[in-house]
């Protein structure tokens, strides 16, 4: 069965890769994604934070004096809670280079159009095949408007297309008030995908403590159906290849997500689960199921659940939502 695809102009053999996780931190980790099949490396981002802290010189001070001004420096992680410095970052592109024979994605994460975007340019150098932008920025300030947290968004993509020659993927919330808009306005700024979606974490609160706790919770396949909205909406109507990432833990997961128009899938709480091999248990029985249901090949599927040919795709979904709200109601009162 033919499972390839293509995601940022790169030929794949199929769609299915870890996406960004410390999976990569550990190079053994690294080689049993491959040996499972893994189509490509998709690496955990280097944070604009980061690359500023070297860039000011102040990684020495803040290991020294990490008890002093506490209020202020408990703003920042400290140089120990980031798995990779700046140079460790590159060094490990070279590494993981070295050690697969698939594509390597690195992730920059960042909020500013500043410096820190440069480093595309030393990732490219490093060895990388593709960049993936994670744009992660929490909009609090209430004077700040939705048109200007947009307009940054795509000033960035276009400040990286600028800086680097390598396919570049964007890695989006679904946090906008006309989210089809804002990818319109990323594929003409240059953008070779979306990622869709970004998951924040929200912390929680020790009540005990006063403290502001970190909480991390991995997903599962019930974070799918908005992916699969937005996927079915912008198939068809952007330039831009399209991945998914968040949700996906069964083969049917990956085959809906395939059919709503994703050119990549990617995996990540699944596979820290169950182990990389999930991702070899899990493209062959895409195959069988495709063989099933009499494709020829994961082309054919791609996008058969899109919304491109409904001339309406907001009445569309005006109706579907009506069907839902009616069957509950239909359900129960029997």
């Amino acid at each position: 069965m033919d499972l390839s695809t293509t995601y940022l102009g790169l030929e794949l053999p199929h769609p299915l890769m870890p996406g960004a996780s410390p999976m990569v931190d550990d190079m053994d980790t690294v080689r049993r994604l491959e040996d499972a099949g893994a189509a490509a490396i998709v690496m955990h981002s280097l944070f604009e934070e980061q690359i500023a802290t070297e860039q000011l010189g102040t990684l020495y001070h803040m290991e020294q004096h990490a008890d002093s001004f506490a209020e202020a420096l408990s703003y920042f992680p400290t140089p120990s809670e980031y798995a990779l410095g700046p140079d460790d970052y590159l060094e490990r592109i070279r590494r993981i280079k070295e050690a697969v024979r698939v594509p390597v994605i690195p992730s920059l994460n960042g909020v500013t159009p500043a410096g820190w975007l440069e480093y595309a340019k030393l990732m490219e150098q490093a060895g990388a095949d593709a960049l993936e932008l994670n744009v992660y920025y929490m909009a609090t300030d209430p004077l700040e408007t939705g048109d200007a947290v947009e307009r940054r968004l795509v000033e960035i993509a276009h400040t990286v297309k600028q800086e680097t020659a390598l396919p570049v993927a964007i890695k989006l919330s679904p946090f906008f008030s006309s989210f089809a808009n804002v990818a319109h306005h990323l594929d003409e700024a240059g953008a070779d995908g979306l990622v869709i979606f970004n998951r924040f974490y929200q912390p929680n609160i020790d009540v005990e403590e006063l403290e502001v706790k970190p909480s991390l919770a991995l997903s599962d396949s019930s974070e799918l159906n908005l992916r699969l909205r937005w996927l079915a909406i912008l198939s068809g109507r952007v330039r831009a290849s399209l991945a998914v990432t968040g949700g996906v833990h069964t083969y049917l997961d990956a085959i809906k997500a395939i059919m709503t128009g994703a050119h990549a899938v990617q995996m990540v709480s699944a596979l820290l689960i169950k182990g990389p091999d999930e991702l070899r248990i899990i493209r062959e029985q895409i195959a069988t199921w495709l063989e099933q249901h009499e494709y020829e090949s994961l082309r054919q599927m791609q996008g058969s659940m899109s919304l491109q040919r409904c001339p309406e795709p907001g009445a569309f979904e005006r109706a579907n939502y009506m069907r839902v709200l009616h069957s509950w109601r239909l359900t129960h009162a029997a």
